[in-house]
């Protein structure tokens, strides 16, 4: 029957994981008019627990459902206040949200409902604070000197037109005395899904510029120390074109240790570069999302950051495409220089070599010649011993001269110890070359 659950094969173990993911962190909508706060924080792993642990407490001190220890996304009315919690991969971000109007919004935050003492204790260093404020306006003109001047202490200040012209938000972008910065909405049409979007966006456009620019104070530091390794990749490539053999092994050390301090550094500062760019084109999405419409006489969100913050990231490209530019250098200097350094000992190798096979030939022709010195030297004791047999034969009767005897035997006795010791020799190189291969 339509409508009845199919029999289907096993789920895979992240599928509603991941289905789930395009609903994370979606915007709260939001009453016109309404107060927001938000404190972003960068934490490590310990102060995100903690984090949860106070949103927890916090809960149950307003009475309210605490949320599970491994939420990264929770939103809950406490009463007085909103609480809304995102965790992302470098920051946690906490938004607190106030219905109802005030004389002077941004007089009045969102935040001072919170208790101090709870607010004191967040764990990590605050990278983003803002306030906004959501007013309803029916005017069509707007008095941007009295705008500035009522909300942002006469500060110069961007703006524009959103979702066609159902609303207008006004920043400057400034750290105002309370640590906070500050943005302005002015609601004509929107509805609360609508507003609840646009101050997400806002506050997104705020979090992840800040988070980008990280990138830029390491860059500015790293640009000194790259130019300093450049000169000195210049001073041991010049230095390699007319290096001796002594020179070589110097050369090498030099450009291993080069490459050991880039690589180094790359590796500390990748991941920095790369969550700048990925943050910058967050950015870009967000502001794309608002559709904005220009206000005569105002920066639009757009050309501000393009004007500001597009300058800093294609610098933090440039170091960062400079620092990976000159790792490769450093490696095909060092894949060169190795290259002779193995051509220097191949041909040191190979007059060794020779120099064995020298001392191997001469070995040989001395024990031919210790051969030879010892077929004399057996053959004169054995002449002897047959002088001294023929002599005892001669005294028992035989009539032998002892003398003939002993000279007709030399022939006889130095071609045996010849043949001997040529025996023994063939019988030992077989036996040797075994044993070598064995060995092998």
């Amino acid at each position: 029957m339509f409508g009845d659950p199919m029999t289907l094969p096993p789920f895979h173990p992240q599928r509603f994981e991941l289905s789930n993911e395009v609903h994370a962190r979606p915007p709260q909508p939001l009453e016109t008019p309404s107060r927001l706060s938000c404190i972003v924080v960068i934490a490590g792993q310990a102060e995100r627990e903690k984090a949860i642990e106070q949103i927890r407490e916090l809960s149950l001190r307003f009475k309210a459902q605490p949320p599970d220890l491994d939420t990264i996304y929770t939103s809950a009315d406490l009463g007085p206040f909103r609480l809304t919690f995102e965790r992302h991969a470098e920051f946690m971000r906490f938004t607190f949200t106030v219905s109802g109007a005030a004389a002077l919004p941004f007089d009045e935050p969102a935040v001072g409902a919170v208790p101090d003492d709870w607010i004191a204790a967040l764990p990590g260093e605050v990278i983003v604070a803002a306030h906004v404020a959501i007013v309803r306006s029916n005017q069509t003109s707007l008095d941007i000197g009295a705008v500035s001047r009522d909300h942002f202490a006469g500060q110069m200040l961007i703006g524009s037109e959103l979702l066609n012209a159902a609303a207008t938000a006004f920043t400057d972008f400034r750290i105002h005395g309370d640590g906070f910065s500050r943005f302005l909405v002015h609601d004509r049409s929107m509805s609360r899904w609508q507003s609840g979007r646009i101050v997400q966006r806002l506050l997104e456009i705020d979090t992840y510029r800040v988070m980008a620019l990280l990138a830029l104070p390491v860059a500015r530091e790293l640009a000194p120390r790259l130019s300093q390794q450049e000169r000195e990749l210049s001073q041991i490539t010049s230095a390699m074109v007319n290096a001796t053999e002594a020179d070589e092994a110097v050369l090498l050390d030099r450009l291993s240790r080069l490459q050991a301090a880039i690589e180094d550094r790359h590796s500390s500062t990748h991941y920095r570069f790369s969550a700048a760019s990925a943050y910058y084109d967050i950015v870009q999405t967000r502001i794309a999302d608002l559709r904005e419409r220009r206000i005569e006489g105002l920066q639009t969100f757009e050309e501000f950051t393009e004007r500001r913050l597009a300058p800093a990231m294609n610098t933090c490209r440039a170091v960062a495409a400079r620092q990976v530019a000159l790792a490769e250098r450093v490696a095909r200097a060092t894949q060169l220089l190795s290259t002779r350094v193995d051509i220097t000992r191949e041909r040191h190798s190979q007059s060794v070599l020779e120099s064995m096979n020298e001392r191997a030939a001469l070995q040989l022709r001395l024990q031919e010649t210790v051969e030879g010195l010892s077929v004399a030297a057996v053959t004169y004791y054995v002449v002897g011993l047959i002088f001294y047999a023929a002599k005892a034969l001669q005294a028992l009767g035989v009539g032998l001269d002892p003398n003939i005897v002993a000279g007709f035997s030399i022939p006889v006795v130095v071609i045996m110890v010849a043949l001997g010791v040529r025996s023994i020799r063939n019988w030992l190189l077989p036996k040797r070359g075994k044993d070598a291969a064995a060995a092998r």
